[in-house]
């Protein structure tokens, strides 16, 4: 039945596609996709980059481990204060980090965080008050897409999930990032569906891309696995020190590659941070030290996820 349904909604995309618009299909969903062509952003800045800071919860024994070898430990203090450590310290010293830079945040938030973390939700909004909130799924283990119920239960989902950080927060959010980075193809429609302008679900560019479902058109703005720092953290094992060379040498890289040919498309990076990695005061230096290092970049915009959409020309 599934099979059948994505079928249907590629058939009523392609239809729904702009005759005129230069455009593929995209190689995860089939459905249309076009480059949003884009010169330059703000006082001829040729890269964008956004900060997308990880504000999530995952349930007692849940979660990222920073020891696998102890989660068969009851209790498993180790991983267990790690996650917690996160919340409770990391959270706060990124939010102060950013607001003693002066510079913008976008914050992707599981709708179940302010309710089970009031007053740290609290504490980190007082700090970033302006910052745009992507919606972030429930939380980041138990309770993710329903991938194998078909888009209406995806819809049922973005919509509790818009619905409870309205009520926590008063933000009717427009972005989506899935949870635990995992969609399927029916979820770019189903997030349209419910009001979503734009999805960081889309990994595999350095440009903004319109994608055009049966049910809406999305955003897509690059966010690419390889700038996150936690997969590069607990997977790869790198240290705040090498994200830090990696993500000056990553940005510095897209800003010459604009100089040496000013012609080029304006780029877009949304980078991925979580508190377990820049929320310890070894990884708050060093993602201070980046940005001190890409503000100084003449052709370099740091900016937040519905700056990039407004300079597009998108409304989010």
């Amino acid at each position: 039945m599934t099979r059948i349904l994505v079928a249907a909604l590629l058939a009523a995309a392609a239809l729904a596609a702009p005759a005129a618009a230069q455009s593929s299909p995209d190689w995860i969903t089939g459905f249309q996709r076009e480059q949003v062509q884009v010169k330059a952003w703000p006082e001829g800045r040729k890269v964008a980059v956004c900060f997308v800071f990880y504000v999530e919860v995952w349930g007692r024994g849940k979660g990222p481990n920073f020891r696998p070898d102890m989660v068969d430990r009851k209790p498993d203090i180790v991983d267990e204060s790690f996650r917690q450590y996160a919340i409770e310290w990391g959270v706060p010293r990124v939010g102060r980090l950013f607001k003693e830079q002066g510079l913008p945040l976008s914050i992707a938030l599981n709708a179940q965080f302010p309710e089970q973390h009031p007053e740290i939700w609290k504490q980190f909004r007082a700090l970033m008050p302006k910052a745009p909130i992507v919606a972030h799924g429930l939380n980041n283990s138990t309770d993710l897409m329903p991938l194998d119920e078909g888009v209406e239960a995806q819809r049922a989902y973005v919509r509790r999930t818009l619905d409870m950080i309205q009520k926590s927060t008063g933000v009717r959010s427009t972005g989506w990032s899935s949870p635990s980075v995992y969609p399927n193809a029916e979820t770019f429609p189903a997030t349209a569906a419910e009001g979503i302008k734009y999805t960081l679900d889309g990994m595999d560019s350095d440009v903004l891309s319109r994608l055009v479902t049966p049910l809406g058109r999305l955003i897509m703005i690059p966010y690419p696995a390889v700038t996150v720092d936690m997969g590069q953290y607990l997977s790869r094992f790198k240290e705040p020190l090498d994200l830090e060379r990696f993500w000056i040498d990553y940005i510095s890289e897209l800003a010459r590659e604009a100089e040496k040919d000013p012609g080029r498309p304006a780029t877009v990076v949304a980078i991925g941070i979580h508190p377990f990695v820049v929320g310890t005061p070894a990884g708050a230096a060093s993602l201070r030290r980046v940005l001190d290092a890409i503000r100084k970049q003449k052709l370099v915009w740091v900016t937040d996820v519905e700056a990039v959409m407004t300079a597009a020309g998108e409304k989010p």
